[in-house]
């Protein structure tokens, strides 16, 4: 859990609430991961014999102190969106502490909106600079050309070219 990040939180976009994910989250957060083609075809599913492996990481990933999953809920107390922050201090760019930005789903009742937008900016604002963040950086697959657009409007830039290599 990053301790400095200031949630809850009331987002811009009224009728929602930013707050860490709790483990009773933690289906409604596999069926937002699984409700997404590209994710699916990497292997995603909310099939009950992948829960002992998605409680695993979430565990892993809120005890962690550079991590916070953030979920947004709406005024019902629904989980409609959620997120992965994880900063990363590092030497690159004279010291500049990094918050990185993965797993950003909105569920589909939620989306255009303007939820997506209402947590980036947070994100982008009271975030990094709660965790001393010089940069906010994010990865987004090459098929995803609508995020891309969504990113770029934010005022991300599309300057480096990311790699991956599965190990399993």
């Amino acid at each position: 859990m990053i301790s400095s990040l200031p949630l809850p939180v009331d987002l811009s976009r009224p009728g929602y609430r930013l707050r860490r994910a709790a483990p009773d989250d933690l289906r409604s957060i596999v069926a937002l991961l699984a409700d997404d083609p590209i994710a699916a075809a990497r292997g995603e599913s909310d099939a009950p014999e992948a829960a002992g492996d998605y409680r695993a990481a979430f565990d892993d990933a809120v005890a962690d102190p550079s991590n916070e999953i953030v979920v947004a809920v709406d005024a019902r107390g629904e989980l409609a969106a959620t997120m992965q922050l994880t900063r990363i201090p590092g030497l690159a760019r004279r010291g500049a502490t990094r918050l990185l930005v993965e797993a950003v789903r909105v569920a589909a009742a939620h989306r255009s909106g303007g939820l997506g937008t209402a947590m980036l900016r947070w994100t982008m604002g009271p975030a990094a600079e709660a965790t001393g963040a010089a940069l906010v950086q994010l990865t987004s697959d090459e098929q995803r050309a609508d995020a891309h657009r969504f990113y770029e409007r934010l005022g991300f830039v599309g300057s480096h070219r990311g790699f991956k290599h599965r190990v399993r």
